[in-house]
């Protein structure tokens, strides 16, 4: 059964910090973030030798294939044998800093390590995962740390059991449903037959960490937010993790992928005198510590997000609009995530309960035709930036490919699992998950390119012309994006919502920009995707995490900046809290002031 928050809102690329620090465990996903020496080949000798001198060396993986075999063995005696299963083994490592004032919140180290076991019973054609019993796929737990073969393989055994017995009901409920319901229109089979995958990643060398000269970095660098007293909550946080994903199926595959991060955020709020909360967040990572920007950048980067607050509580709330508008790069790149990209994914042209926006329309034009889009998950640097969304091997063990989805205009393809939709029978490596989940196809690095650019420079002057050829007193720059949600599900409006943080009106007349508080941009996906004029030259990245059916996983976004015709906003809802009634330590003799001043502007 679909989580209800899921199948209702595709939420994505949100980066709130805030909800980071009080809720690690749902934004640690991290993203691939450098590519390292592997051994990849189908079926292939060499590769099969690779394996068994890893296994030789490794207790986990040792146990992993051991276990498989035997429960793939003695389930087949069964009356309903499993015909495909499957092993996934996290370990992680983290360590993580929080600061807020000039002092750590949180100093941590964890280590956990955790497996999914996945069975298919029945036959690809029809099997336990079908529709709504696709959660039936999956069963998780948490398996013993060090290398105590027979601890894991236990823990492997207990899993395993626990799953087939949750997957023959599913599979009799299965075939119930289909033989009482009406017939399906898309009668593909569940599941693709692949090629088995061999991938061996020779983990790196820890990098270098200097974790007391971060512990005073992450103090000093909160603490820069102490001088602010209209900033009500700030933190900053580094988290550094190295990763090992070990994969084995009963169909032969067998892929070991190491990966490493370190992420750097910085969040400050502040509250609007009507109660408004306000958010600044600023996103960094890297492979290692050492690919952070400076201190001194960072602190630059602070004194930017307290200004930008203390200059967005005065501002005014803009009122519903609907009219040319610009979305800078990475406003542009969250809107094409959420507008176009969660409608793309395989598995949404297959569910009945979906709106199937594109489903029928390979072939046709959907979008502009000087705009073209693709999603790879093997590029992984971008304008300079590292990609969030960059994988070798998605979570069914396919290797990552190159998808391009829309060619000047045209729909071309889908981004696939190994969940077949109809005229799309094989996966294109994006099946992905959060470990715990069913994989599904998703997006990885979506990229869009535009062959009609001006220079970046030129794109306020063709916002004001549009806006003057139309008779409107202004039109809206989006400069900055905290994130947003689709929903894309029929019993609902085919409608998105992209959250703006800086947000500006730029007016016909030549008056001076106007920052405004308090939209949010709105709309449906066939009629918004038309009105794109022209675009920038520069390509912008947009990194974070998305959540869906299958749970977090962390993604990319790029584009340029792009003029629409017509943009449609609405006021967003906000609490009426009020701000801070005592003034922050220190500020008592300021507050003082304030007050006196008041009074006497309210004098007759």
């Amino acid at each position: 059964m679909k989580n209800s928050e899921s199948s209702a809102k595709r939420g994505t690329v949100r980066f709130r910090a805030g909800q980071l620090l009080r809720a690690v465990a749902c934004w640690t996903l991290v993203a691939r973030l450098v590519g390292l020496p592997f051994v990849s080949v189908a079926g292939d000798k060499k590769a099969r030798t690779a394996v068994a001198a890893t296994a030789a060396n490794d207790p986990v993986l040792k146990a992993m294939q051991s276990e498989i075999a035997r429960a793939t063995a003695e389930l087949g005696k069964t009356e309903q044998p499993p015909y495909y299963l499957g092993y996934t083994v996290y370990d992680q490592d983290f360590v993580v800093l929080v600061g807020t004032y000039g002092s750590l919140l949180t100093n941590a180290t964890a280590q956990r390590r955790f497996a999914d076991v996945n069975m298919r019973v029945g036959a690809p054609e029809l099997d336990n995962t079908h529709g709504q019993s696709r959660p039936s796929g999956v069963n998780s737990g948490s398996l013993p740390l060090g290398n105590d073969a027979d601890a894991i393989a236990r823990v492997l055994w207990e899993l395993t059991d626990r799953e087939y017995k949750r997957a023959v009901p599913s599979l009799l409920n299965v075939r119930t449903n289909t033989a009482v319901r009406a017939e399906e229109e898309d009668k593909s089979p569940d599941f693709s037959k692949e090629k088995p995958q061999t991938h061996i990643e020779e983990a790196p060398a820890a990098a270098p960490f200097d974790r007391a000269a971060w512990e005073g970095e992450i103090k000093r660098l909160s603490g820069a937010f102490r001088k602010y007293p209209d900033v009500y909550y700030a933190t900053v946080m580094i988290q550094v993790q190295r990763s090992n994903s070990r994969m084995v199926s009963s169909e032969g595959s067998a892929i070991v992928s190491p990966t490493s991060s370190v992420r750097l955020i910085m969040e400050a709020q502040t509250r609007a005198d009507d109660g408004m909360d306000l958010l600044r967040v600023e996103t960094f990572q890297a492979p290692a510590a050492s690919g952070l920007p400076s201190e001194a950048e960072l602190s630059n980067k602070i004194e930017k997000m307290a200004k930008d607050l203390i200059a967005l509580r005065k501002a005014p709330v803009a009122e519903p609009y609907d009219g040319p508008a610009i979305l800078s790069g990475r406003a542009a790149a969250v809107f094409f995530h959420e507008v176009l990209g969660h409608r793309l994914e395989g598995h949404r042209q297959r569910d009945e309960e979906e709106g199937q926006t594109f489903t029928k329309k390979i072939g046709q034009e959907v979008l502009p035709k000087f705009l073209s889009v693709i999603d790879d998950p093997t590029t992984r640097e971008l304008a300079g930036i590292k990609l969030a969304g960059a994988y070798d091997f998605d979570n069914e063990g396919e290797p990552a490919q190159r998808v391009a989805v829309i060619t000047d205009g045209v729909l071309q393809n889908f981004l696939m699992s190994r969940m077949p939709v109809k005229n799309f029978s094989q996966s294109n490596g994006h099946g992905r998950n959060q470990p715990g989940r069913m994989p599904t196809g998703r997006q990885g690095n979506l990229i869009v390119t535009s062959t009609k650019t001006v220079p970046e420079a030129e794109m306020r002057q063709k916002l004001i012309d549009e806006v003057k050829k139309q008779g409107k007193p202004y039109g809206l720059y989006f400069d900055d994006i905290q994130g947003g949600f689709t929903l894309t599900t029929r019993a609902l409006p085919q409608a998105f919502q992209v959250l703006p943080v800086l947000v500006y009106r730029v007016y016909a007349d030549g008056r001076p920009d106007e920052l405004v508080r308090g939209v949010d941009i709105v709309g449906t996906p066939l009629a918004a995707l038309t009105r794109i004029l022209t675009t920038g030259d520069q390509p912008k990245v947009f990194n974070g995490v998305c959540g869906a059916e299958s749970g977090q996983v962390p993604v990319a976004a790029v584009a340029p900046s792009m003029l629409f015709s017509e943009m449609e906003v609405q006021k967003r809802g906000h609490e009426h809290e009020r701000p801070p009634l005592l003034p922050p330590p220190g500020f008592e003799d300021a507050s003082t002031a304030k007050d006196a001043q008041m009074k006497a502007e309210v004098k007759p």
